[in-house]
């Protein structure tokens, strides 16, 4: 943005056109290279071309031209802030820069605090903008309180595999990153509380007003043009954007600088860019917006919704440079004393000099424990090697035998005892691999460390004495086999428990050959483990390789603080000291952890020459040095930097000497190396008596790197890496860059690659992995034509830098630690550092900070895990975590895809300490890290998602005529056989009313059971005959009119619970002539919430009064149901539990069969109560369909376990038995709830072959009786019997849960093809039914995506994406349907996705009433196709569907279209242009961890709610928000905004088993849910 300052200040404006030419002239030339074009390296420069039409510098001087005489000059503050990073200039900026020029000493210039400024500065300037980001909701139990001890001694780890902690713990000292500040200034800085930490940090909303409060106010932040943006955490501030005059107040949303940097969707898919304001982007838009496609484009298929391929900026900087050269390191120069082997120095030295000390360890109180002289090495390595080769097994079949691997497991605090091992195996010719000490069976990695030991054919374990005391051991004493681990002979090295070699017997000591020397182990990045191999000639050169570069000499002292059985800790104190008969000083790591100073005392104690540490080492000691009054280090000349090669050892090399360098520490000493478990020392700084010649360092910018081009910047930039030089290459090597990926080709000079060394003195070998090997070991770099230049092959070394100037080698990450998110590299290291250092003492609890990447959508996304202090609050973490976003979305613009913060101690660690890093990534795959808080940002880091489907033009009637014959479709319809033609013996079809079925039943079968009603025990509550109801129903009818004094034609609500009273009240009415109405009861528990849907269906059906059941008489008039209505204004009520016992003198007869016979009320599940019409002649003809469907005869009996209340339910339980004169059973569903296995014994003892349930009760039936089928059987339950088992119901076929049903149930006997569902809506009560005779319901695989776009592709089962379909049953006799394209209301051809239309003698013939919304439903019922056939009056259903015609053949001989049910219209989301359907991302959600139980999601403002029930512990609550984002990313392609955990039980289900979304989420909108969690996805 141009100035802030500059809205304030009257600029001509023509001065502000010339500025805003100028900006624009910069932008279009300023990416093609960045910062000044000449890099300064020490007496040398480096230079780069500068390409651009106006550079940098021209650009700020016109600028301040132009604006100079116009806008005052702040003090302190040169014009020449570059642009993209321009600050307001805020007082804490301002000093930055002025205290940054004005010192003005030699090595300021190198200040590497520059890491912990650019944080701060990137901070100040999000704080320009108040960001309103909503703070996670977190149910108060979920606060975890830990009272530990926060300021135990420091830990170490860090972020990468490496145990090296970049942090210290107590307050006020500097962290590594924040280099080499003054001490005076640190010290002042922390007491005061660091200005620019305090100030920038971001405005977070606290608790506040519950969750739609807050999110309502980041919508209203991120308003543009009336389409809510998706809230955003990382505030972007374009580069170089025009200043476009904007109303006070109102806040744009720039583009991130990543991804697709040009256009931003917001939530409803319009693109908003920044460069332009949303008006003229909305003109742009229009512009580009397709003329009419040609007519043939309608009928191609263009859903494929293909990912954005992430765009290469077409601005990014490219290599430019030469090809490099290989660079050769010195001649290895023999000197003539040195020795053929390394086993051969060690019997020279055991021999004569055995006095001189070799090794002396330490006790933790820092006090010599142990000196081990080159005499004892030597004979008890003797021992060692005998007692190997001839005291395991037996004479004739040794255990181990000369090449056999051995594993040596040795404390840490135990050198001496390794060092004995050790050359013990060398010299018995045995081959050593140094792991660590197994803790517990479940140690993090040390399964794999146990592949590895199987992979090398471990079987002997070489242990110390304390440590095979230490092991864990079974009751017995055997130590018990490790998780993974092949079976190991522990063996003891103590000397007193070994036998004396014979005096005949000496080790075969030769000239180090070819042969293997010993394996290390080395961790990859996804936590597998492999062995290098490293040949004795190897060895010896690498020794010698040592020597020479750090110019080692006999009887130095060295002291070792690193891990002597790998890497630098193992080369130089193990190897390199034998061959030069060193004296070794080590330092065990539990002595560091109580006195970090301990080094340097030693170092002074025992004036050493040289020091091994890493990073962390310094750290410590910074941070404890106060205390010290003697130290004198002048006795250093070389301090080796093992982990000099990463990025943040520069900030603790610097902050060191600045300390140090006044107690004798001179900076020529401090020697970084870098190293690889493969090539072994790859390069090292060579100590020099030279202090003029000042190490080299690059400051390269962080945007050049993530492209893989060294671009070299200004410190006073924000994104910058300061690196320093590892010294030159080893000698007697050679070493190349080649590109990480593809074809080894070699680098251009300003260009990072992977380093690669040739040399005789690296690792040769993967052990047993010759693929691997090929990769890793024999690579030939090749020249840009392709030709190799050399015949010997390369190393990779996993590292990733390249050659400077003077042959200077610099390291910038690790191949291990790189991700590459949308094209652009990024180090896993540098993001550590950039978020430590924000606050890093206050907040992360010892530096233990993971940074990995997880594949989400075919892209890398970046996961920051870390602990938290245990003393941190809600408001503490939540900030640190979004001011962590900022500083990484500044320093390297890239989105953090997801930030959680773990307890202290709580990842899973290395054996030194570290984190784990594979494991940590895994535990959060899985879902079972745990973390107690997460922040994800999927909106901003997610670029690549499909484009928003734009809308087709409508088409008209023509074009899709000539659809149909283009595309050879026949028109989709379909009907069910026709009920005129049917010859059938139904005596019940003389009658038009089904009151005068009832009387004429009563007459001529007057004791034959219609109806029989079972108790939760099985047996028969009551039952029901053709005369017993009838005479019951005249009773009730005479009530209605003597006590009730209705008219025919008034309508009455009956509140009964299921059973006989409701059918009897039902026929009662129509005795009557008034129309009755089933109303459910309220839930006596549960009145408040029921009550009030009871009473607005009595108020909407207009009941002149209600009937019910004594007890229920009651409960409407209690105490609890006046709270929740107004009692006094129920109609009058009747108790049918005391009847008059009259008979009423006629019965009412309808003079029309169009009248009104019933009206049926349900709520739908988005909330819409509406009562539909049904009249007697479409009641009677609804009875006939199913009496033929199902075959339906008085001798039949049914199961019927529904709700009786509305719909399919309603009819079988209270009408159809009436019709067809079959018995019916009812067992009323909430029966099951205290006896799961009620239904089905009951279908087994009556022996019914046709069955009807809900879907509730199949779930029960599921999840109830899952562990009981055996038992059942034993109790004799069969289903043999069954013919059809017909789930009712008003959705998309569940077909997981039928199929579970019927897998469950098979071996009591039920047959696959008896389960099928029905399928009704409110304008038709069934379209659909399975029935008796007919082909079986088939299940077919479509495309969701293709679903999305309102289209049918159908796959094969399997294939990606697929989602089954089930047939929802037959079509009824007497139904018509057709499929409609809903808004044109055009027909549709077969397969393809439209709404259901029905025309039918049963369809209802109205609503009744919908709250007001008449006109909008008035269609419903009397819709007519807008072509085609335009005759027929059919009913809309609401659903989208689809008819195909297959090959099967109906009962009739025709061929059988099937029809299947996508969804309802109402509950669909509109999301990006595309029709998602509730249940399939919810299908995704419940798959995505075990402990989700239920989901149901909805959208708000654009928004999409995930609401998932938790099974399981609420600190597994956070662990779904990353794995439910995931997987509906992966899945559907969409980013979730909200993700609520609640209880089990929270997400209302209606009696059909449907989910109610909208009751749902108006709870969530009224904060009513008491979530246990609630995370706002950014």
């Amino acid at each position: 943005m141009a100035d802030r300052s500059l809205d304030s200040v009257p600029l001509p404006l023509e001065v502000r056109a010339r500025l805003a030419e100028l900006e624009l002239e910069l932008s279009e030339g300023h990416s093609c290279i960045s910062g000044p074009s000449a890099m300064r390296w020490h007496g040398t420069t480096w230079k780069t071309a500068a390409l651009c039409d106006i550079t940098q510098k021209g650009y700020e001087k016109k600028r301040s031209k132009l604006i100079g005489a116009y806008l005052p000059q702040p003090p302190g503050l040169e014009q020449s802030l570059p642009p993209e990073r321009r600050t307001p200039v805020t007082p804490s900026s301002s000093s930055r820069y002025h205290r940054r020029r004005s010192s003005g000493s030699r090595d300021e210039r190198y200040r590497s605090d520059v890491h912990t400024e650019a944080v701060q500065a990137a901070l100040a300037k999000h704080k320009e903008r108040k960001m309103a980001v909503p703070m996670p909701s977190k149910r108060r139990s979920l606060v975890v309180q830990t009272s530990m001890d926060a300021y135990t001694p420091p830990d170490t780890s860090s972020g990468s595999e490496d145990e090296g902690s970049v942090q210290g713990d107590s307050q006020g000292t500097p962290t590594s990153s924040q280099g080499s500040i003054n001490m005076e200034h640190w010290i002042s800085q922390a007491i005061h509380g660091s200005t620019t930490s305090t100030t920038s940090s971001s405005s977070t909303q606290s608790g506040g007003s519950g969750a739609a409060h807050r999110l309502a106010d980041v919508m209203a932040q991120t308003h543009i043009e009336n389409h809510s943006a998706p809230p955003d955490v990382t505030t972007y501030t374009s580069e170089h954007s025009l200043q476009i005059e904007r109303p006070q107040g109102s806040t744009s949303r720039a583009a991130p600088k990543y991804g697709n940097a040009e256009l931003m969707e917001t939530g409803d898919g319009v693109p908003v860019s920044s460069r332009v304001s949303a008006k003229i982007q909305q003109l742009v838009n229009t512009l580009k917006r397709p003329k009419r496609p040609p007519l043939r484009e309608f009928f191609v298929d263009d859903f494929e919704e293909l990912l954005e391929v992430q765009q290469p900026d077409p601005n990014q900087p490219k290599p430019e440079g030469a090809q490099m050269l290989a660079m050769r390191g010195e001649q290895l120069g023999v000197v003539t004393n040195w020795p053929p082997s390394l086993e051969a120095a060690l019997q020279r030295w055991g021999t004569i000099s055995p006095k001189a000390p070799c090794l002396t360890t330490m006790d933790t109180n820092g006090k010599p424990l142990y000196i081990l002289t080159y005499g004892k090495l030597w004979t008890r390595s003797m021992k060692v090697a005998y007692n190997i080769l001839h005291k395991l097994g037996t004479k004739l079949e040794p255990m181990v035998r000369p090449g056999d691997r051995v594993a040596l497991v040795y404390p840490n605090n135990d050198p001496a005892a390794f060092m004995v091992a050790f050359y013990g195996c060398l010299l018995a010719e045995v081959v050593p691999v140094p792991i660590e000490v197994p803790l517990t069976r479940k140690d993090a990695g040390s399964q794999q460390i146990g592949f590895l030991l199987g992979s090398c054919g471990v079987t002997v374990a070489l242990t110390s004495d304390a440590c095979h005391k230490g092991l864990p051991k079974s009751p017995t004493g055997e130590i018990p086999q490790f998780k993974g681990w092949p079976k190991l002979l522990w063996f003891v090295t103590e000397s007193k428990h070994l036998s004396k070699p014979p005096r005949d017997w000496f080790p075969h000591i030769k000239d180090a050959n070819n042969d293997t020397a010993y394996i290390e182990y080395k961790t990859c990045k996804d936590g597998s483990v492999l062995g290098v191999t490293v040949t004795r000639i190897a060895l010896l050169t690498h020794c010698q390789a040592l020597t020479q570069a750090c110019g080692y000499t006999e009887a130095e002292t060295i002291v070792n603080v690193l891990d002597f059985k790998k890497d630098v800790g193992l080369w130089h104190g193990i190897h390199t000291s034998v061959m030069n008969m060193m004296h070794v000083i080590s330092i065990p790591y539990s002595l560091m952890k109580v006195n970090p100073l301990s080094w340097i005392q030693k170092v002074c104690q025992y004036k050493a020459k040289v020091a091994c540490v890493k990073s962390r080492d310094m750290h410590w000691a910074l941070v404890a040095h106060r205390d010290q009054r003697d130290i004198n280090m002048a006795s250093l000349r070389m301090l080796i930097v093992a982990d000099g090669a990463n990025p943040w050892s520069i900030s603790s090399c610097d902050a060191f000497l600045n300390v140090f360098q006044s107690k004798g520490l001179r900076q020529e000493v401090i020697c970084p190396c870098a190293s690889s478990p493969e090539a072994l020392t790859v390069a090292i700084r060579r100590p020099t008596d030279d202090s003029n010649q000042p190490p080299g360092r690059g400051v390269l910018s962080m945007q050049g790197l993530t492209y893989g081009v060294i671009r070299v910047d200004s410190e006073e930039k924000l994104s910058v890496l300061t690196v320093q030089d590892v010294g030159t290459v080893m000698p007697g090597a050679i070493m190349c860059s080649v590109k990480p990926d593809g074809v080894p080709q070699l680098c251009r000079t300003d260009e990072i690659g992977e380093l690669c060394v040739c040399a005789l003195a690296t690792g040769t070998s993967y052990y047993g992995l010759s693929g691997m090997t090929k990769n890793t070991f024999e690579v030939f770099p090749v020249t840009s034509s392709g030709a190799p230049i050399s015949e010997y092959p390369f190393i990779r070394t996993g590292l990733l830098g390249f050659i400077g100037p003077a042959g200077l080698v610099f390291v910038v990450g690790k191949m291990d630690g790189l991700m590459v998110v949308s094209g652009r590299r990024h180090n896993a290291d540098d993001i550590v550092a950039t978020a430590l250092a924000v606050e890093p003492m206050k907040f992360v609890y010892r530096g233990r900070i993971a940074v990995f990447s997880v594949n989400v959508l075919h892209d890398e996304r970046i996961v920051i895990v870390a602990e938290q202090r245990p003393d941190s609050t809600e408001e503490d973490s939540f900030q640190w975590m979004s001011r962590v976003l900022q500083a990484i979305d500044g320093i390297h613009q890239v989105g953090v895809y997801c930030l959680a913060l773990v307890p202290a101690n709580t990842l899973p660690k290395t054996p030194l300490g570290g984190i784990h890093l594979s494991e940590t990534k895994q535990l959060f795959l899985e879902g079972s890290l745990h973390p107690c808080n997460v922040l994800m940002c999927p909106h901003t880091c997610v670029t690549n998602l499909p484009k928003p489907r734009q809308k087709q033009p409508e088409i008209g009637p023509a074009s899709v005529m000539v659809g149909n014959l283009v595309s050879g479709k026949r028109i989709a319809q379909a009907s069910g056989r026709d009920l005129g033609q049917i010859e059938d013996n139904d005596q019940a079809r003389k009658f038009l009313f089904l009151s005068e079925v009832l009387q004429w039943r009563s007459q001529t079968t007057p004791d034959h059971v219609l109806y029989t009603l079972l108790n939760s025990r099985g047996t028969i509550a009551n039952s029901l005959t053709c005369s017993q109801l009838h005479k019951r129903a005249e009773k009730i009818a005479v009530m209605l009119m003597e006590r009730g004094h209705l008219q025919d034609g008034d309508h009455v609500a009956l509140v009964y619970p299921p059973g006989t009273d409701l059918i009897a009240a039902f026929y009662g009415c129509l005795y009557a002539g008034c129309v009755p109405i089933t109303v459910r009861p309220p839930h006596p528990q549960n009145i408040a919430t029921t009550l009030p849907t009871v009473k607005m269906i009595v108020e909407v059906s207009r009941s002149a009064c209600l009937m019910t059941t004594q007890l229920i008489c009651k409960l409407l008039r209690s105490r609890e149901a006046a709270a929740a209505v107004d009692v006094r204004s129920w109609p009058p009520i009747l108790d049918t539990d005391d009847l008059p016992k009259k008979r009423p003198s006629q019965i009412y007869k309808p003079s029309d069969p169009e009248t009104l016979a019933y009206l049926d009320f349900s709520v739908s599940t988005t909330g819409m109560l509406a009562g539909v019409k049904m009249s007697h002649a479409a009641t009677s003809a609804f009875c006939r369909s199913i009496k033929l469907q199902c075959e339906l005869y008085p001798s039949r009996e049914v199961a019927i376990c529904l709700d009786p209340y509305c719909g399919l339910g309603f009819v079988l339980w209270c009408l159809c038995s009436v019709y067809s004169g079959h018995q019916s059973i009812l067992i009323p569903p909430s029966e099951l709830e205290i006896n799961p296995a009620l239904w089905l014994l009951a279908v087994s003892q009556y022996k019914v072959r046709d069955t009807f349930c809900s879907y509730s009760v199949m779930e029960l039936c599921t999840k109830g009786l899952g562990l009981q089928t055996e038992s059942l059987k034993a109790r004799g339950l069969d289903l043999s019997r069954v013919r059809t088992c017909v789930v009712v119901a008003e959705e998309r076929p569940r077909i997981s849960l039928t199929q579970s049903f019927s897998k469950l149930f098979k071996d009591l006997g039920l047959h696959p093809r008896a389960v099928s569902t029905s399928f009704g809506c409110r304008v038709n009560l069934a379209i659909c039914l399975q029935g008796t005779s007919g082909p079986d319901p088939t299940t077919v695989y479509v495309d969701m995506r293709a679903l999305r776009h309102d289209r049918v592709r159908l796959v094969e089962r399997g294939s990606p994406h697929s989602l089954p379909l089930m047939e929802s049953g037959k079509i009824l006799p007497g139904v018509r349907i057709i499929i409609a394209n809903p808004e044109t209301k055009g027909p549709l051809g077969d397969s393809h996705l439209g709404e259901i239309w029905v025309h039918s003698i049963h369809n209802a013939s109205g609503y009744f009433t919908i709250y007001g919304d008449e006109s909008l439903q008035s269609d419903h019922f009397s819709s007519r196709l807008s072509f085609g056939d335009t005759q027929t009056v059919w009913a809309r259903t609401g659903y989208l569907g689809f008819l195909r015609r297959t090959e099967l053949t109906d009962a009739n001989g025709e061929r059988h279209d099937a029809l299947y049910v996508v969804g309802a219209l109402d509950e669909a989301m509109e999301l990006r242009g595309m029709r998602y359907h509730p249940i399939d991302i919810e299908t995704s959600v419940i798959r995505a961890h075990k402990s989700v139980t239920e989901c149901a999601v909805f959208t708000w403002t654009n928004l999409l709610v995930v609401v998932v029930e938790l099974e399981g512990s609420e600190q597994e609550a956070l662990d779904l928000v990353p794995l439910v984002t995931n997987v509906i990313l992966e899945e559907h392609y969409l980013i979730v905004g909200v993700v609520v955990v609640v209880d089990i039980g929270v997400i209302p289900i209606n009696s059909r088993g449907e989910k109610q979304r909208m009751h749902l989420r108006d709870g969530f909108l009224a904060d009513q849910l008491d979530p246990i969690y609630v995370a706002y996805n950014m």
